[in-house]
């Protein structure tokens, strides 16, 4: 058997992660890993250097630099300068050393602040981003264009996802750089073991979110990476390379947090701080195409939600502090 060589850049990280696990299952496959010790992404000499020596056939770009509105806020220059390096070199690394298929994992943050919703594809470009995280929706955007670039100038095979909301195992629970999710489990988890009266939650609770749990997420990237060259150009356009990876399914802050209460054990009260920002009104991708494309979600949000406080029970001890 002729197994396909692939390398998934980032395999660590949450969605890395997800995609390996997935991957491994498969026999016709031959994984091939770098943690940042081994390979330094954001040297395009040791990245050329390995993609000479390894003969790969396929890329899972998931490798980036990722982190909160804290973190986006604290180091803009670290996002878009590390995030663009990244992708700059492994995209053509591959194309220099003749990798006619890869995937790029994007974010929905590329679209504008107040892009239509749901948010199609071709809502790209048409406004102005949300100014807390920029730096790092201009990286995304760059990695979707250089896809797209080295398609039309040198017909390759390049793809992007853009998910939403993601969350799941490996998901990272710092208490102050974290995304919503991970940042709710914690702190309901903390307020259940002090027994705390109330939880207060940032903002009115009425703004409307999706998620996405990172399992799905992994499976919707393979089943678009695998899908017939023929079967994606007639749902992509070379301009239009990107395609939307969520539910099609959103929620209230108030429901989530009420649901992660419940997943959580917690028996409080749930505050909820109307003085504090909300952000977007309402961030809900169109899974139009995607599901046109044969891919649904498997994952509902609250077995989701029980499923990742389980794992970070079981690692807990990485979060302290």
């Amino acid at each position: 058997m002729n197994k396909q060589r692939i390398f998934v850049a980032g395999h660590r990280g949450m969605v890395g992660s997800a995609i390996v696990r997935q991957l491994e299952q498969r026999a016709d496959v031959e994984l091939v890993l770098r943690n940042r010790d081994e390979l330094n992404l954001l040297d395009g000499a040791a990245v050329n250097a390995f993609f000479a020596e390894q003969r790969i056939d396929q890329v899972y770009l998931a490798a980036a630099k990722v982190g909160g509105i804290v973190a986006n806020n604290t180091y803009p220059a670290d996002f878009i300068y590390e995030n663009m390096m990244i992708e700059a070199n492994i995209i053509h690394s591959a194309h220099t050393h003749n990798v006619n298929k890869l995937l790029f994992l994007g974010s929905s943050c590329i679209y504008p602040k107040m892009a239509n919703q749901p948010m199609a594809e071709s809502e790209l470009l048409q406004g102005t981003l949300e100014a807390t995280n920029e730096p790092y929706a201009i990286a995304k955007i760059a990695g979707i264009k250089l896809c797209e670039s080295y398609n039309r100038q040198y017909g390759r095979d390049y793809r992007s996802v853009m998910p939403t909301n993601l969350y799941g195992p490996h998901d990272n629970f710092h208490p102050s750089n974290s995304h919503v999710i991970p940042a709710l489990l914690r702190r309901f988890h903390e307020a259940t073991a002090q027994n705390s009266p109330d939880v207060v939650v940032w903002g009115s609770g009425t703004p409307m979110r999706e998620f996405l749990h990172v399992d799905d997420m992994a499976a919707a990237s393979i089943h678009i990476m695998e899908l017939a060259s023929e079967v994606w150009q007639e749902n992509t356009q070379p301009m239009l390379s990107h395609i939307n990876v969520g539910t099609g399914v959103d929620c209230t802050i108030r429901e989530l947090a009420q649901t992660i209460a419940k997943v959580t054990g917690y028996r409080g009260r749930v505050v909820f701080d109307a003085t504090k920002p909300d952000g977007t009104p309402r961030k809900l991708l169109d899974v139009t195409r995607l599901r046109r494309l044969g891919w649904y979600p498997e994952i509902t949000l609250e077995p989701g939600l029980a499923s990742t406080y389980q794992w970070f029970l079981e690692h807990q001890q990485r979060f302290r502090g």
